[in-house]
């Protein structure tokens, strides 16, 4: 449904770089969006070479869509350059590669009526026409056997910090923080922590979920989530409060896979029989709720690739930041934008 700019209550924020084929299939699910609540889109483009400005354009007529652009400096700044300028109550942040479900908005509105909260996020769900190696990631990204109760929920064994991905903030704390800072990943566990240290209250809303595409390879996978493993170390030493042993488990689980296979060559094999005994729970637990073996198989590798990429890079971030008091900008200038 379409509404005045200058009436609504929330702006949805999405930044955009060579990806129109992402924003495309966004929009069409903003189609489908139910209720009369109004609501905003503003897309910003960040210094694209491959623009969506055509894509949107077909578009305008149906949705209440927001086009700027500007130069490439990264995710973090171009949503605080969208939330400068949107009109919303509350700024729902969303990345490029989410599709919506039609009760978003009626399940964040439910909520926030209910619980007055000025932060807040949802999960990630993968939609049945994802492929095996999406819902694979997905599975790994979400469960409580793998890192999803260290990304945070309302059952996480730590404090919930809602993900860029599915996160929405009030105008009142956005402009009390100042929104996102330049490291990347990282820019939204740090932006949570820095609006609950000012006051605010955090929220989870399980009802406000989106489907999370995640067009990754395995590669790129390994990539991402090695960077999320030095980004932590950074952080726990920005926000000492925040650090927790369970940020250790990935690279306990690395090394002790290591020590395993070790101990396997000497003979001893009821350690490397503990890890087989977890990795068969993580292929029965993703083969049912995925309803495929091939995608129970898959979970198997993604859990490996998780592991390893995040264990391995906190481990490296944690020598050079914590043992070494290096300054971060220099040891990891991929994680920082000018």
């Amino acid at each position: 449904m379409y509404f005045s700019r200058m009436n609504v209550k929330y702006s949805f924020i999405v930044p955009v770089f060579n990806r129109p084929q992402e924003i495309q299939e966004l929009l069409e699910s903003f189609l489908s969006m139910k209720g009369d609540i109004p609501f905003e889109i503003v897309i910003v483009e960040d210094g694209s070479t491959i623009p969506s400005e055509e894509i949107i354009k077909s578009f305008n007529s149906q949705l209440n869509i927001l086009y700027l652009k500007k130069t490439n400096s990264g995710p973090g700044d171009s949503r605080n350059y969208g939330m400068h300028r949107a009109n919303g109550e509350f700024l729902l942040i969303l990345d490029s590669d989410v599709v919506m479900p039609e009760h978003y908005v009626l399940a964040v509105d439910a909520y926030l009526k209910q619980n007055p909260v000025d932060c807040f996020g949802g999960p990630d769900a993968a939609k049945a026409n994802f492929s095996d190696i999406q819902k694979a990631i997905n599975f790994v990204m979400t469960s409580f056997l793998t890192t999803g109760g260290i990304r945070g929920k309302e059952t996480s064994v730590k404090e919930y910090e809602p993900r860029s991905f599915n996160m929405g903030i009030s105008k009142k704390a956005f402009l009390k923080t100042g929104g996102f800072g330049k490291i990347h990943p990282g820019e939204d566990p740090d932006l949570s922590i820095r609006i609950k240290n000012e006051g605010f209250k955090i929220g989870f809303i399980k009802e406000a979920y989106v489907y999370h595409k995640r067009r990754i390879s395995w590669g790129k996978f390994y990539i991402q989530v090695n960077k999320f493993g030095k980004v932590r170390p950074i952080l726990n030493s920005w926000h000492p409060q925040t650090a927790s042993i369970v940020f250790w488990f990935p690279s306990v689980f690395t090394l002790g896979l290591f020590a395993s296979l070790l101990l396997l060559i000497i003979g001893y094999t009821f350690a490397i029989k503990l890890y087989g005994l977890y990795l068969l729970l993580i292929f029965i637990l993703s083969s049912v709720q995925n309803k495929s073996i091939k995608i129970g198989v898959l979970s198997i590798r993604a859990t490996l690739t998780q592991f390893l990429g995040y264990g391995f890079g906190f481990l490296k971030s944690t020598y050079y930041i914590r043992v070494l008091a290096k300054q971060p900008t220099k040891v990891f200038p991929e994680l920082f934008f000018d």
